[in-house]
């Protein structure tokens, strides 16, 4: 048994049989109304008496009291299935995991969460952005921010769990990540677009995605209980996403984003042709094969269609192959932009067109307008000048012609 021995004003202090010395500190009471006490054990008696007057100090001023054997690696593992798990959407979640799983934890897993430093942080965010060797390659500064949001998310919640005293994370700078504009189409290649998708039979799924911009999830979400045909409206409830190698229907992004829609007549005309053409397919194609799921676009026996279905489709569109492989892939009227850059179109289309931001923020499902106007910063000048000059119309009184007011009068010579 560790003999024990106490110094004057040092609390309990011992020798431990093994030649390390160790330190506990009374923390307060369990749920049971037990003592707590907070051990630490160190190499030297000088180490521990440090620690445990941190610790008495902290107790006097009500802060919590760090535990060594929470590591960096056990804290996270516990953030993300009792605390992300359950408030973020499958593939959000899938993210939070491999950021942690692949980068955060073999790099600074093993240190403990009390000892986690400023210093630490800066120099993994370091390592992730500096030149490696393959098979490991180098991050995007775009990565390696989210990597920072990540990490300090975690320990927000390790400091109101009274686990650290502060987030080191929240002190640390995320790199820069170049900004760059969203490539979108103008109105006569939008035009040109849909124009090429008629012999598609997803041609409403990219009227839907150009005309009122939603995600490829809510796309795909759709069934045809949320199209009022009679009201021209459109409510969009969930999104589809493949969850652990299946299709499932999850929640929408936010709050914000269940939201409903009055759809333009071109979003009315579309999906009712689909319609038809998908009962075409049902009577005269699937038969006894056909599985009623409700989706609008679904597969040709009526399941959920993948995202890779939808993609491959829209980019035999977008990027057509060359019908033999010595002649040069055919023209299109259009740039071979991504899928998502269609909801970025159908954003900047209606700026440019001066509709209020408030609106596109929620026709989009953005949170707020303001990271609306700062995402489409680049077409708010072009906005500007046509508010302007719709001012000076309504303010400034359009001058008489002077052909009207001399007409019919005879001028006399002097």
């Amino acid at each position: 048994m560790a003999k024990r021995r106490r110094g004057n004003n040092e609390g309990s202090i011992y020798k431990m049989q093994d030649g390390r010395w160790r330190a506990a500190v009374s923390v307060g009471k369990d749920t049971n109304g037990k003592p707590k006490r907070q051990v630490f054990t160190k190499a030297t008696r000088h180490e521990v008496q440090d620690e445990l007057a941190k610790a008495l100090r902290d107790v006097q001023l009500g802060l919590p009291i760090v535990s060594e054997k929470q590591t960096v690696s056990k804290f996270l593992d516990h953030w993300l299935s009792q605390v992300v798990k359950a408030s973020v959407r499958p593939k959000t979640f899938r993210s939070y995991s491999d950021l942690v799983k692949n980068h955060i934890s073999p790099s600074i897993g093993d240190i403990p969460l009390g000892k986690l430093s400023v210093q630490h942080v800066r120099e993994f965010l370091s390592s992730k952005l500096a030149v490696q060797e393959l098979p490991r390659k180098t991050l995007s500064a775009r990565t390696v921010k989210h990597l920072l949001v990540t990490l300090r998310g975690a320990l927000s919640v390790a400091v109101r769990d009274g686990q650290i005293q502060r987030n080191v994370a929240a002190l640390v700078d995320p790199p820069r990540v170049p900004k760059t504009e969203p490539k979108v189409f103008s109105p006569e290649q939008a035009r040109a677009f849909l124009n090429a998708t008629k012999s598609s039979r997803l041609e409403a799924a990219f009227t839907t995605a150009v005309a009122i911009g939603l995600r490829q999830g809510e796309i795909l979400g759709l069934r045809w209980s949320d199209i009022d045909f009679e009201t021209g409206e459109l409510t969009v409830r969930a999104a589809l996403q493949r969850v652990n190698k299946k299709l499932v229907q999850v929640e929408p992004k936010s709050a914000r984003s269940r939201r409903k829609i009055q759809l333009p007549a071109v979003c009315v005309e579309s999906p009712a042709r689909h319609k038809l053409d998908q009962d075409l397919i049902r009577r005269k194609w699937a038969g006894t094969r056909w599985q009623e799921t409700g989706y609008v676009f679904a597969t040709r026996i009526g399941t959920p269609m993948d995202a890779r279905d939808l993609l491959r489709e829209y980019y035999a569109i977008t990027r057509p192959k060359a019908k033999n492989k010595e002649g040069p892939p055919p023209q299109v009227p259009f740039p071979a932009i991504r899928f998502h850059d269609l909801r970025h179109s159908a954003a900047t289309l209606l700026l440019a067109q001066g509709v209020s931001p408030r609106y596109i923020t929620e026709l989009l499902g953005h949170s707020q307008v303001s990271f609306t106007m700062q995402t489409y910063a680049h077409v708010l000048p072009e906005v500007q000048k046509q508010v302007a000059t719709k001012m000076d119309e309504i303010l400034v009184p359009k001058p008489v012609a002077t052909s009207v007011a001399t007409k019919g009068r005879e001028v006399q010579p002097s």
